[in-house]
C-alpha cells in the first residue's frame, strides 16, 4: 500500500465553490460496497435507501468563527490566527501567519466594529512551523460574533454570505474549526421524513481540526502521523446504536468524523461511552465493528478521509466511482454533492 494509491485527478472546476440554494437538492452517489455497483439520485432520495431500524449517527459540533486578525504590540503590524485546539478557557493553539510571533510577543485582537473592547492575546510558545500556544486575556467566546470570521477551507475561495450554511441544521455544540460537511445535506423537514420511515438519528461529537485537509505526504501512509480530535459519544447515544444493531438494523455513520468516534468507541464489539481524544487512522486492512454503511462528500486526494472509505468499500471501487461523479459533473469537496456507501 502506497500513498500514491490513493491519488485522482481532479480538476479545479470540479471544487464547489458555494452551497446549493437547497440542501437536500444534492446530487447522491450510491455505492455498493461488496458489488462496487453505482446508482444515482438527490439526496432528498436518501430515504429509499434505507430502510425502517437503520440508525444514522450524526455529529453535532458547531463550527467556531476560529479565524482571527490582531495588531502586533507596539509595530501594528498585522496578524491572522487560525484556533486549532483550546488547551483551557484561556489558551488555544492556532496557526498565525505574520512575521516576528515569537514566544512573548503580544497581540491585541481586531473587531468587527471599530472601538470595541477586545482581547489582547501573547504568544505563549512556538511550536512546529505556524503553530503557537495564544493565551488570551479572557475567554474568547464571548467575543466571537464581534472578532471571529468562518474559517472556509483552503480550496473555497469564494465569499460565504451565510455562515449557517457551512453548520449543519443540527449543530450544537461549539469546538470545531472545519464543518462536519456529509450533514451539511440534511434538512429539518428531511430528517423528519425519514424518522417517520422508522430511521433513527443518534448524537455525537467530534470537533474537527483543519488537519482533516492535510494531504498525507508519506510514501507508505503508514509512517503518516494521525492528527488528534476531541471527540465524544455518550452511554444513552451508545445504547441507542446498540440496541438498533441488536434489532437488526444498519449503523450508518453520517461522516468520516462519526466514523472514527464510533469505531474509537467499541470494546469487543459493544459500544462504550467514549469522552477523550482519538487518533484512529482508518486505512484499508482496518476491521470495522460497528460502521457498516457511512454517508459522505467526495475528499481530496492523497487525504486520510479517501483512505477511510477506501477501507470500507475498497480503493479501486471507490476510486472508480469517484471517475464516474466527474463524467456526470458531481460537485466535489465541502460544499459539493454527496456519496451513499452501503
Amino acid at each position: 500500500m502506497r500513498t500514491s494509491d490513493f491519488d485522482y485527478d481532479l480538476p479545479a472546476s470540479y471544487i464547489a465553490q458555494t452551497p446549493l440554494e437547497l440542501r437536500d437538492h444534492s446530487r447522491l452517489l450510491i455505492l455498493d460496497r461488496k458489488t462496487g455497483n453505482i446508482r444515482h439520485a438527490r439526496f432528498m432520495e436518501i430515504g429509499n435507501f434505507l430502510k425502517a431500524g437503520d440508525i444514522l449517527v450524526v455529529n453535532e459540533t458547531r463550527v467556531i468563527p476560529a479565524r482571527l486578525f490582531a495588531r502586533k504590540l507596539p509595530s501594528g503590524g498585522r496578524v491572522e490566527i487560525l484556533l486549532l485546539r483550546k488547551r483551557d478557557a484561556q489558551t488555544w493553539e492556532a496557526l498565525v501567519g505574520g512575521k516576528g510571533l515569537i514566544e512573548g510577543r503580544q497581540l491585541q485582537v481586531e473587531s468587527h466594529t471599530h472601538g470595541a473592547d477586545t482581547p489582547l492575546a501573547e504568544i505563549e510558545a512556538v511550536m512546529n512551523g505556524a503553530e503557537r500556544v495564544i493565551h488570551f486575556s479572557e475567554p474568547l467566546e464571548s467575543f466571537f460574533p464581534n472578532i471571529g470570521h468562518v474559517p472556509l477551507p483552503p480550496y473555497i475561495h469564494t465569499r460565504l454570505d451565510d455562515p449557517e450554511r457551512y453548520q449543519t441544521v443540527y449543530a450544537k455544540t461549539s469546538g470545531s474549526a472545519a464543518a462536519p460537511t456529509a450533514g451539511l445535506h440534511f434538512t429539518p423537514q428531511l430528517i423528519d421524513d425519514l424518522q417517520n420511515k422508522g430511521i433513527q438519528f443518534a448524537r455525537m461529537t467530534l470537533h474537527v481540526g483543519l488537519d482533516t485537509f492535510a494531504p498525507v505526504n508519506e510514501v507508505d501512509p503508514l509512517e503518516h502521523k494521525m492528527h488528534s480530535e476531541w471527540c465524544r459519544l455518550t452511554q444513552e447515544t451508545a445504547d441507542m446504536i446498540n440496541l438498533a444493531r441488536e434489532n437488526g438494523g444498519r449503523v450508518i455513520a453520517v461522516g468520516t468524523t462519526s466514523v472514527r468516534t464510533l469505531e474509537s468507541a467499541v470494546i469487543n464489539g459493544i459500544l462504550k461511552a467514549f469522552e477523550g481524544p482519538t487518533n484512529l487512522f482508518i486505512l484499508p486492512g482496518f476491521t470495522f465493528q460497528i460502521v457498516e454503511a457511512v454517508i459522505t462528500n467526495f475528499h481530496l486526494p492523497r487525504s486520510t478521509l479517501i483512505m477511510l472509505v477506501s477501507a470500507l468499500a475498497g480503493c479501486e471501487k471507490v476510486l472508480n466511482a469517484y471517475e464516474v461523479a466527474k463524467k456526470a459533473d458531481y460537485r466535489f469537496y465541502s460544499f459539493g454533492d454527496a456519496m451513499l456507501i452501503i
